[in-house]
């Protein structure tokens, strides 16, 4: 059957015909039907299922992405009625697809594998593309994250932070995908949903360093994770999935002599997040029970041991006027 092409002012249109009109006309309808369906899905999800939870993330994900097949599918069976046409055109345009948006691709890629869940998951703590903080959103290319600061052990680290603990900083930072398969992606919060954390007291040789040390065991125990288990329990877990030994969660003291003081080091473990609150509950309970028991906290100081004579000369100075009477 031949076709009649289109002809605007006698110009004939070359691939527009009344066939690819319809089928035109017909993908428009398709579409429009389609994202008010997905709409409708999408609101009800929000009022049936609360929109902080991981369902409600894992609800509008699989919406998207059957979206996004019935999509594909729809299209080519509106436009390819023909298999061999249809699978020819499609090989063509992967290849051509994949030559010109090869970041995209991998971002693509990226994302199928971050939803097998071996990455990470929406609410878990990371370091993704040098930026750290909560993921709050997952997309097709890119994770979105909500920024968190740097302790002052880090803060030479780019990008430049002023915010100096493990708090929003109030960015929120797109990240693509592809820097899954660039760089490593540090989660602190997926299978061990707790973190070691250190805190140095220098201490004078002649103060009581046994007490110090209980001090801070005390502080740890009482402050960091109080009498849970959780630790515990987490770690086991961790054992079982994963070849690694075995860790102790108890909080400890570590002695460290230097030519001033003696630096103790409290090792604790406590969760990923609420770490600044858990410092400053530790560093008001050390400073009232060291001053109780009479224990300062060292710091450098300088003897001056001798001082060379001094020479104070006045050149070329008019005699006072009582003088020189």
């Amino acid at each position: 059957m031949s076709v009649v092409a289109v002809e605007i002012f006698g110009i004939k249109l070359i691939g527009i015909n009344a066939a690819n009109g319809r089928k035109l006309l017909f993908t428009i309808l398709f579409l429009a039907v389609l994202w008010t369906v997905t709409h409708l899905v999408r609101w009800t999800i929000r009022k049936a299922v609360p929109h902080d939870t991981s369902a409600a993330f894992w609800s509008r994900q699989f919406v998207s992405i059957a979206a996004l097949i019935v999509t594909l599918i729809g299209v080519v069976s509106i436009w390819f009625d023909n298999p061999a046409r249809a699978t020819a055109a499609l090989g063509l345009f992967s290849a051509g697809l994949a030559f010109a948006l090869q970041r995209v691709v991998t971002s693509a890629a990226g994302y199928l594998l971050i939803l097998r869940g071996a990455m990470f998951n929406v609410g878990d703590r990371i370091k993704m593309g040098g930026v750290r903080g909560d993921v709050i959103r997952i997309g097709f290319i890119q994770t979105t994250i909500m920024e968190m600061g740097q302790p002052p052990a880090e803060q030479s680290e780019s990008p430049g932070m002023w915010v100096e603990a493990r708090q929003y900083s109030g960015r929120i930072v797109s990240v693509s995908n592809a820097m899954i398969f660039d760089e490593a992606v540090y989660n602190y919060s997926r299978d061990f949903p707790f973190i070691w954390e250190e805190m140095h007291i220098p201490v004078s040789y002649k103060d009581d360093r046994r007490r110090a040390e209980q001090i801070l065991l005390a502080a740890a125990e009482h402050c960091a994770l109080g009498d849970s288990d959780l630790p515990e329990d987490a770690m086991r877990e961790l054992q079982r999935r994963y070849f690694m030994k075995a860790a102790s969660v108890k909080p400890k003291v570590y002695w460290r002599i230097t030519d001033n003081w003696v630096e103790l080091s409290v090792r604790f473990v406590t969760r990923t997040e609420g770490i600044r609150d858990v410092k400053d509950q530790m560093s008001r309970f050390i400073l009232e029970e060291f001053d109780k028991s009479r224990i300062g906290i060292a710091s450098g100081t300088y003897a001056i041991v001798e001082v060379p004579p001094l020479e104070v000369r006045q050149v070329n100075s008019p005699l006072p006027a009582s003088a020189s009477k």
